[in-house]
């Protein structure tokens, strides 16, 4: 019988084999940036081939790791299929046409050393920043273009609070819509439907507030744990911080010289960590959102919304007090959809009357299975 492995025997060989995969990974990766350094433009090309030296440098990790342990006969295997088959697209299409496709390699190579003990802090990051360098030189980054595109996106977001707030009425409206129908046509449309309707604007409005409480506060948690670690590479890899960010400005179409004293005047400045934040993260530390204003706008706006069908039932009762909710929920679904075809480009008309149609469709079904449900348990 063959002699079993030794329990430390069997780990060593795990460590050579992850270790020899990392290496072989790094491997891959700087051959297919220099492929794509061969079909690109002068401007992509010194920077898929700094990209290419960068990933040298964390098969040099590896492989030093792998000499510790005792490998001394380290060859570069095949290379994968993968990455021979996107030179090859790269080499009859062009480079830009693999960008996409290597960024989500670098994204999933990011979040691969994130889970590893023997990689440096910083080759995690230095993925992630390799994929906004990848995604810089995907895009159309230069001249006027960028300006425009820039625009949109602050323009997007200063509409991103607007557009939740007209998503949030319609949401409160059409919840209590149904809800207050289905009660109407199940009961005398009295008393009961003015307590379910209150009921269901609170619990709806608080729900709503406190999702959006939660959702923003973890996100803001994130980001802040993002910057933390931002800052430390910062205070402890000045350098490496500095030739990431020239890398990104040369992504986006800064010259070689005009992008590295870009990154030296940003890494000396108070301001290097909001550059760092803004382009190798992709977001400002100036817009990180309230959980306590998100919950707050969240709830006034699932509010207004709901309130509208139950306002008749303040003042009245029966029949006359469903069709004024009714009447009233139409037209305030025509408003809604009115303020959508704001966000989505569409007729402000057609947008409207789409929304009342639903909301009538939606309306008169709820109240007629209420008024079945009522009357076989006898309401």
């Amino acid at each position: 019988m063959a002699p079993r492995a030794s329990k430390a025997g069997s780990v060593d060989a795990d460590r050579i084999r992850r270790f020899r995969q990392m290496w072989d990974d790094e491997i891959a990766g700087a051959a297919l940036y220099r492929s794509l350094a061969e079909c690109a433009d002068e401007h992509r090309r010194p920077v898929l081939l700094s990209l290419a030296e960068a990933e040298d440098g964390h098969a040099q990790h590896w492989s030093k790791l792998l000499a510790e342990a005792g490998v001394t006969d380290l060859q570069p295997r095949r290379l994968p299929f993968r990455v021979k088959f996107l030179a090859f697209l790269a080499r009859r299409l062009s480079a830009e046409a693999v960008l996409q496709v290597v960024f989500h390699m670098e994204v999933a190579g990011a979040e691969k050393y994130e889970h590893v003990p023997e990689a440096p802090s910083t080759m995690a990051a230095q993925e992630r920043t390799h994929g906004k360098v990848v995604a810089a030189l995907g895009g159309d980054t230069t001249g006027e273009r960028i300006a425009r595109s820039e625009g949109r996106h602050r323009m997007s977001t200063a509409g991103g609070a607007l557009r939740a707030a007209v998503f949030g009425v319609n949401d409160g409206l059409v919840s209590n819509l149904l809800l207050v129908m289905g009660v109407a046509g199940g009961t005398s449309g009295g008393r009961f439907v003015l307590l379910a309707g209150v009921s269901g604007w609170l619990a709806g409005a608080c729900s709503m507030a406190m999702g959006e409480w939660v959702s923003v506060g973890s996100q803001r948690e994130l980001y802040e744990h993002e910057i933390d670690i931002e800052r430390e590479e910062l205070a402890h890899f000045p350098d490496e911080e500095r030739e990431e960010l020239a890398l990104i400005y040369q992504a986006k179409g800064l010259g070689a010289q005009e992008a590295h004293a870009l990154a030296d005047t940003l890494i000396g400045s108070d301001q290097a960590l909001e550059a760092l934040t803004r382009e190798e993260l992709g977001f400002d530390v100036r817009t990180l959102g309230s959980p306590l204003t998100a919950a707050f706008v969240s709830f006034l706006a699932f509010s207004l919304g709901a309130v509208v069908p139950i306002v008749p039932f303040l003042v009245g009762s029966g029949t006359a007090a469903v069709i004024v909710a009714a009447v009233l929920s139409v037209v305030m679904l025509f408003a809604v959809g009115v303020g959508i075809s704001v966000f989505t480009g569409s007729s402000a008309p057609r947008s409207g009357l789409r929304m009342a149609g639903v909301g009538v469709l939606v309306g008169a079904v709820s109240y007629g299975f209420g008024s079945l449900l009522g009357g076989v348990l006898d309401v």
